[in-house]
């Protein structure tokens, strides 16, 4: 195991309060909550890479898939974080960038996760990102961070990952941490600075109501889908929407308690996605439904979450 995370157990993880079962989103995808459960594991504080969130978008046919970007990696914890060029075995990568003191982030078939047993594992063929901690290749085991948790994979899973012969390398990126930083007052500061940064690159109106119509106009279209459209058409529209604003809640709640109200404001708008997400079930099912009430009441609650932050962080911060 990188060094780092020495001590670490699959049996005895516990995850971070942001993947607790009682929140609204409990998982966002399979590139966020590994990087929440790693900054966990180091003993840093994941809250603050999600600053990014404050500009998330609606993009035409997704909502933003969230990513903290690399460069806030850096500012925030001094981690580097570039591609790896897979010219071998995956896992005699993961085996020496290990032994490096470095780990890495490698799209894997959710097939074969154990961890997604009732959802991928044995049942779809779902790309993913995990983060290794642990490998050893004789024995044909890994322990990896993925989604919400820190798990184990061996035997044939480990065989149908890593032996079976791909069509194409997949995507993978070294974490350096080399110059790791666990200085917490420098890190709320870098934190505020790159908050401010991305709220001067937020759209200017209101991403929700752009999002509110494009699943308006979608709406015959996708109750004649299937079930497993449905199911992706949601995670890019409700889940990452919904995700965006819980984690937006959880990073100004941190930040700064006078944000509370928008902290509110970000919350309310993750549960009216839930609710969205719920009706359209309904409306694929073939039950009545009602999508102008969720998603107006989304709109509000993100407009007026954007508003108190942007006025806290930006202006008040001019004016000191």
């Amino acid at each position: 195991m990188n060094t780092a995370l020495a001590g670490l157990t699959v049996e005895g993880y516990a995850a971070h309060s942001l993947h607790a079962h009682d929140r609204i989103w409990v998982e966002t995808n399979c590139y966020v909550d590994p990087w929440i459960e790693l900054v966990h594991s180091l003993g840093l504080e994941p809250r603050a890479l999600l600053a990014f969130c404050l500009g998330a978008d609606f993009e035409g046919d997704q909502f933003t898939f969230l990513k903290p970007p690399l460069e806030d990696l850096r500012r925030l914890y001094g981690v580097g974080v570039r591609e790896l060029n897979v010219w071998r075995p995956v896992d005699l990568h993961i085996e020496e960038q290990l032994a490096l003191g470095r780990l890495i982030t490698v799209e894997v078939d959710s097939f074969h996760l154990p961890d997604t047993r009732g959802v991928a594992y044995e049942i779809d063929h779902v790309k993913t990102t995990v983060v290794p901690a642990r490998i050893d290749r004789s024995g044909h085991s890994l322990d990896y961070f993925h989604n919400a948790g820190f798990h184990r994979l061996d035997g044939a899973d480990y065989a149908a990952i890593f032996d079976a012969p791909a069509l194409l390398p997949p995507y993978a990126e070294i974490v350096d941490l080399s110059g790791l930083s666990t200085d917490p007052a420098r890190l709320r500061d870098t934190a505020a600075t790159l908050a401010r940064e991305h709220l001067q690159r937020a759209p200017v109106d209101n991403p929700m109501l752009r999002l509110g119509k494009r699943v308006a106009a979608d709406l015959e279209w996708l109750v004649e889908e299937d079930l497993e459209t449905f199911h992706r058409y949601a995670f890019g529209i409700c889940r990452q929407s919904g995700a965006a604003a819980q984690l937006a809640a959880d990073f100004v709640e941190w930040l700064d308690p006078s944000l509370a109200p928008a902290a509110a404001g970000f919350r309310e708008a993750a549960e009216q996605a839930r609710v969205l997400q719920l009706t359209l079930t309904r409306a694929v099912r073939g039950r009545r439904y009602d999508i102008d009430t969720p998603i107006t009441a989304m709109a509000d609650a993100w407009s007026t979450a954007m508003e108190l932050t942007t006025v806290e962080l930006l202006h008040a911060s001019h004016a000191r």
